[in-house]
């Protein structure tokens, strides 16, 4: 069984982190932008991921921090396996106020405004949960709705997937 499943919205990677779950330095999302370049390196990074692969939030964060996300990419690359490494080429890259809590409270409340609200409800209704509709209030629940972390959509995918591995 590999880690993704296809759903409405293309293959969802099971094993993808959640965007709440922090990087050691206190960076929401980070793990995540981190996973997906380390699937796109592997060619393993499905079409449905690819959209907003650099771009989004991982975009976001970048801008956030005055880098390009190119250089991300490339530590990543040069880092390997090696989380270490990786920490030391991301310090170095990365400024020296990283201004976490401004960072993390734009970041979860990404969809709350009234475009946001719409976006999120047709993204909803395209995935056939109508009812979530005022549930799921930010684009992060979106992401852990469509993988499974949010009962409503593929949480029985998901722990197919996890009981497999």
């Amino acid at each position: 069984m590999t880690d993704q499943n296809l759903g409405p919205t293309g293959e969802i990677c099971f094993d993808l982190p959640s965007p709440y779950e922090p990087h050691p330095c206190g960076l929401l999302h980070l793990p995540r932008f981190i996973a997906k370049i380390r699937k796109h390196l592997a060619d393993e990074l499905p079409k449905s991921y690819q959209k907003n692969f650099c771009r989004g939030f991982d975009r976001f964060l970048c801008m956030h921090l005055g880098i390009d996300p190119k250089d991300v990419l490339e530590a990543v690359l040069q880092a390997g396996d090696d989380d270490d490494l990786l920490d030391e080429l991301l310090d170095e890259l990365f400024p020296e106020d990283l201004k976490l809590v401004e960072w993390n409270r734009e970041v979860t409340h990404k969809g709350q405004t009234k475009a946001g609200r719409e976006f999120l409800a047709e993204s909803l209704n395209n995935m056939g949960t109508p009812e979530m509709i005022g549930k799921i209030d930010s684009v992060m629940d979106m992401m852990d709705f469509d993988e499974g972390r949010i009962a409503g959509f593929s949480e029985e995918r998901r722990r197919k997937w996890e009981a497999d591995k």
